[in-house]
């Protein structure tokens, strides 16, 4: 039997956590954006896969931040049409994103 829990949206940030969403400069804004593109690929991943692989890359300014906030991240990166989604986006773990235009041969 599953986890009930499981079916709920990812949390929101703290309010700490959004104190501190406030402080970033747009360019480590940017740098995240840029790890959470280039931690994606033209098949279709797991945004969790895609959120713990641009954590792994973090520093200065984007250490220590929430992965809840990468996964927000992804979300405005599908609206700006930098990634593709499929699935809920509210739910790293039960959504996917894959770069734009790669649709020959989709698995």
């Amino acid at each position: 039997m599953s986890d009930p829990r499981e079916l709920d949206p990812d949390p929101p940030l703290t309010a700490e956590q959004e104190a501190r969403v406030r402080t970033l400069s747009k360019t480590v804004v940017s740098r995240i954006d840029a790890s959470l593109v280039a931690s994606a690929s033209p098949r279709w991943r797991k945004v969790a896969t895609v959120v713990a692989a641009a954590l792994g890359e973090a520093r200065g300014s984007a250490a220590g931040l929430p992965d809840v906030y990468y996964a927000q991240r992804v979300r405005e990166l599908v609206a700006a049409g930098r990634l593709e989604s499929f699935g809920d986006l509210c739910r790293m773990r039960y959504s996917e994103v894959r770069l734009p235009g790669h649709h020959r041969g989709e698995v």
